[in-house]
């Protein structure tokens, strides 16, 4: 029996192996009036998600309260310090929405591609996609890479985040997990009887 246990649970993960190398990381950044620099008073707020899936960088971004009348927003890279700092726009949100203090921003970025980028963090990074996605997940992984989303009342931000990743596990992961602690209760039962 326990020879079995051990050829199924190398089958499982032999099975699972690939499903585990691509799992996906999960980014957080939670923005307000006195995250920005300077601070404000400002009672916005945003609890921003963002998924990345290889070079797919999903948004979603809800944000309510703002004093004042939406402009523009983006990802800001690259600080010298983590949560510290400001740093030149990386990502400009095409289509964000505009005129407004409240709402849902979603969009699917192709980081392999030139054209998601700023022209000048592009450059900055050789010119390649490759550099600059490479620089800008570098950042966020070290916590130095930021949302802003700017208003007419604060055109230099009125709610700011820095973006925080943690991989959060695949379900394969949490299978292979269950499948472990099951043959784990399976040899103790045996043991007793």
């Amino acid at each position: 029996m326990k020879r079995s246990l051990t050829i199924l649970a190398l089958a499982a993960a032999a099975a699972c192996a690939p499903v585990l190398a691509q799992a996906q990381t999960i980014i957080k950044a939670t923005a307000s009036g006195p995250g920005e620099s300077p601070p404000n008073g400002s009672p916005g707020s945003s609890v921003a998600t963002f998924e990345l899936d290889g070079n797919i960088l999903r948004a979603k971004v809800p944000f309510r309260d703002l004093l004042g009348d939406t402009v523009a927003a983006h990802i800001h890279c690259c600080t010298t310090a983590s949560f510290t700092g400001v740093s030149p726009v990386a990502l400009p949100f095409v289509d964000f929405p505009l005129g407004v203090g409240g709402g849902l921003y979603t969009h699917a970025f192709d980081l392999s591609d030139a054209s998601v980028y700023d022209p000048a963090f592009l450059a900055a990074y050789n010119g390649t996609p490759q550099s600059a996605s490479a620089a800008l997940i570098d950042a966020i992984n070290a916590s130095e890479a930021y949302l802003n989303i700017h208003t007419d009342r604060y055109p230099g931000g009125e709610i700011r985040g820095f973006m925080v990743a943690a991989p959060i596990p695949e379900p394969a992961t949490w299978g292979m997990l269950g499948m472990g602690l099951a043959s784990l209760g399976m040899m103790a039962r045996r043991r007793r009887a």
